[in-house]
């Protein structure tokens, strides 16, 4: 996870039963609930603080619970404040790492690569407790189709007990690892059929009318992968690259480029639909201001500032005139983890729901006052028009207050449509789906390994964006991030069961440096969300993850072209120079014994 934060965990002891927790923490209930639990107290002693992160990426959904409790142990004991903060390196040799996956699979096409059928294996390591494992590993099998039709597939996982750290929640939350065996098996098609990887993986994409079931059932039914892929490939000018890198590797003896094009479609809702709630609270105080408390946590991500900006545009005020304070379990109960993408979508309809009942009352008034129809009652931007006058959002506000009209409200929602049947293994587990794609190009050194991510070129969906500089963030450094996952983040434990690579020294996370010389991205404009959203955007948390993956298949090219593309070379993530060097060399050996 590398957040830059670490895991900490204040407790500080109140009156009779009472303790308030600050922790950093997506999951500010869990942490009363944990809490309670151990101290033996109701849940309503027990008040959890978070008003933000710096950083999780989900290693702070379950995690931070041992501190939290051990805190609040203590600070119980000796009725005194308690604050626990493992360093760095502590921190990454107790807590829980994404889960690595061992993917197995068997696959039947046709001669033009066509699949017909797919047979998938899914083994997790996920240490010594279950912690989100059950979860991870079913969002693998939703995601083992990624983009494409399977005519017939069978799907399993196999969540594997080991002794090592409880793995736990990471972007993407399996879901990347199940697009990985999807893209490798596009690959090996690709490679037997004897056609561009691209080709393949254009003609086994979901259709729009037809060949649009997933595994599981559900339909696909705001497919645009097809519009995505094609205006990526024409922009990025795919056909002319290829060429000439067929050209440059043709003339280049140790120095070999790839070029991948990967595709994403990323599933958007919790899959235990119980989770897909949200509360908000908004009091709008009698200047005008608005004060604002959700379920949500921030952790870098701009959760506020969207919730904020739903606010705000409902009551038609400046941003500044609203206010978010810190997430608390006091003001808004039983919350949900911020996590599987959501957090935008849940608590910016909670509280868009809690601002438009106060609106609804201030309408309601102001007809009611001013002898106009509703319809003549229209906020515009810090005003209010009623019948042929306008006053300040203000004045109304507190007309509206001498006249006893409350302006507070709770707002709640809960995702529509959704459901899922674990037994059965059907059901509609998303609320809707998110697209994009990557086209990466890179430079391999055949003789040491080393590798360039010469370019990279990036198009992605998110709907009518809340925020497109925040969007934009988060598709850059979504990518980023994924890249490193499958490139340079390399968990080593020695043959003591030691974790070895526990500091910046040893973990590599990317660097500036290590960034696409060329970096072009570029957030689809003409979609709007499918489903009724929060002003019909689409999440934009974890669904950018995956676009690294194009930087793996680039490298994979790369290495293929060693043997003039005969073999599908096998690539195992993280793709470090070493682990290039091997699969260099092991495709050598293969393509001598082939000769």
């Amino acid at each position: 996870h590398f957040y830059l934060e670490g895991q900490i965990a204040m407790a500080i002891p109140g009156e009779d039963q009472d303790v308030t927790i600050y922790s950093s923490t997506q999951h500010p209930s869990e942490i009363q609930h944990m809490v309670s639990h151990a101290l033996g107290v109701p849940s309503h002693a027990v008040t959890v603080e978070i008003r933000r992160m710096g950083g999780a990426f989900g290693g702070k959904e379950t995690q931070g619970n041992q501190f939290a409790v051990l805190a609040a142990i203590a600070a119980k004991k000796h009725h005194r404040a308690v604050k626990i903060r493992p360093d760095r390196d502590d921190d990454m040799i107790a807590t829980g790492k994404r889960h690595d996956f061992l993917v197995d699979y068997e696959v039947g096409f046709d001669d033009e690569g066509n699949i017909l059928g797919v047979d998938f294996m899914f083994a997790a390591r996920c240490g010594f407790s279950a912690d989100l494992s059950g979860p991870v590993t079913d969002r693998a099998l939703f995601h083992c189709d990624n983009t494409y039709f399977w005519p017939t597939v069978h799907a399993q996982s196999a969540p594997l007990y080991t002794n090592t750290v409880s793995n736990t929640a990471f972007r993407g939350f399996g879901g990347p690892q199940g697009m990985i065996g999807a893209e490798r098996v596009i690959d090996e098609v690709a490679f037997a059929v004897g056609k561009d990887p691209l080709e393949i993986r254009k003609k086994n994409f979901y259709g729009t009318s037809d060949r649009n079931v997933t595994p599981y059932h559900q339909t696909v039914e705001d497919n645009i992968v097809h519009r995505i892929v094609a205006e990526l490939e024409a922009s990025c000018d795919y056909a002319r690259r290829r060429r000439t890198i067929e050209a440059f590797n043709a003339n280049s003896r140790f120095i070999k480029r790839g070029l991948a094009l990967t595709p994403v479609k990323f599933g958007i809702s919790f899959t235990a639909t119980h989770y897909n709630q949200a509360g908000a609270l908004v009091h709008v105080y009698t200047d005008g201001s608005v004060h604002l408390n959700h379920g949500g946590t921030e952790m870098g991500q701009g959760l506020y500032v969207k919730v904020a900006q739903v606010v705000a545009e409902e009551f038609q005020i400046d941003l500044d005139q609203v206010k978010i304070t810190a997430t608390t379990t006091g003001k808004v109960p039983n919350t949900s983890a911020t996590a599987a993408s959501s957090g935008s979508d849940l608590n910016g309809m909670a509280a868009q729901n809690a601002a438009r009942q106060i609106k609804e009352r201030l309408t309601n008034f102001a007809a009611e006052k001013y002898q106009v129809p509703r319809d003549q009652v229209l906020f515009l931007p810090n005003r209010v028009r009623i019948g042929n006058q306008e006053i300040a959002f203000a004045d109304l506000v507190r007309q509206a207050y001498m006249a006893r009209i409350q302006l507070s409200a709770a707002g709640f929602y809960k995702t529509p449509k959704i459901h899922w049947d674990r037994d059965k293994g059907e059901g509609r587990p998303f609320y809707y789906f998110a697209y994009g794609a990557a086209c990466s190009e890179v430079s391999v050194d055949t003789l040491t390994g080393e590798y360039v991510v010469e370019r990279t070129d990036i198009l992605h969906e998110t709907g009518r964006s809340l925020n497109r500089a925040i969007d934009l963030g988060q598709v850059e450094g979504g990518f980023i991030q994924g890249m490193g996952w499958l490139t340079t983040e390399e968990l080593w434990w020695d043959d003591k069961g030691q974790l070895r690579t526990h500091a910046p020294s040893t973990y590599k996370i990317p660097l500036a440096s290590d960034r696409p010389k060329i970096f072009n991205v570029t957030l689809a404009d003409w979609p709007e969300a499918h489903e009724p959203t929060v002003h019909r955007s689409k999440a934009v948390g974890e669904p950018p993850l995956p676009l690294g993956i194009s930087v793996l298949h680039a490298l994979s090219d790369a290495v293929a072209s060693v043997a003039d593309h005969r073999i599908c070379p096998r690539l195992d993530p993280p793709a470090t120079p070493e682990r290039v060097l091997m699969a260099i060399e092991r495709l050598k050996r293969e393509a001598e014994a082939g000769a």
